[in-house]
């Protein structure tokens, strides 16, 4: 059985105050619509790439405010609160709960908007890590941010292909 670690909530000041915030924009060969309607999907970011290994929407649809889900990549899961869901045009959660008890804190925002005849898909990912290990993961930090970085390069790569 899974042994969960509880995590504090963030809001949309955490995205700019974190102690560690990565920001990734890629243009994908997709319209918004298409990656609006990729990122709401069942499988979601799961479909880009090898990077996001399972993903699974713990809410019914309609998806909005209050949206749930857990997230796998590797060993590590994650369970998420959308607190933000802009129809169309992006959304943002906080992670409740890890497997893993590194992080205090941690946020995602997606955003797309149109750019030429296709998209620019721009992400945030704002961490704050447990106490312990602040020190450790400053260090890390350039390592975090580009394995973070392979999501949205798979992204392109799945855009590119359809």
């Amino acid at each position: 059985m899974t042994r969960w670690f509880a995590l504090q909530p963030a809001d949309a000041d955490f995205l700019t105050s974190a102690p560690h915030v990565f920001r990734y924009q890629k243009h994908y060969d997709a319209s918004p619509a298409q990656v609006w309607e990729s990122l709401q999907s069942d499988e979601s970011l799961s479909a880009w790439g090898s990077t996001v290994g399972s993903l699974t929407w713990t809410s019914p649809r309609p998806f909005g405010v209050g949206t749930t889900r857990e997230v796998g990549t590797g060993p590590t899961r994650v369970r998420e609160h959308f607190y933000s869901w802009d129809e169309g045009s992006g959304y943002a959660f906080y992670v409740t709960e890890a497997n893993v008890p590194i992080f205090r804190r941690f946020a995602e925002d997606y955003r797309i908007e149109p750019e030429g005849s296709g998209t620019r898909f721009t992400w945030l990912v704002a961490i704050e890590p447990v106490g312990a290990l602040r020190w450790p993961f400053k260090l890390l930090a350039p390592t975090v941010k580009a394995g973070f970085g392979r999501m949205a390069a798979d992204g392109e790569r799945y855009f590119a292909t359809r």
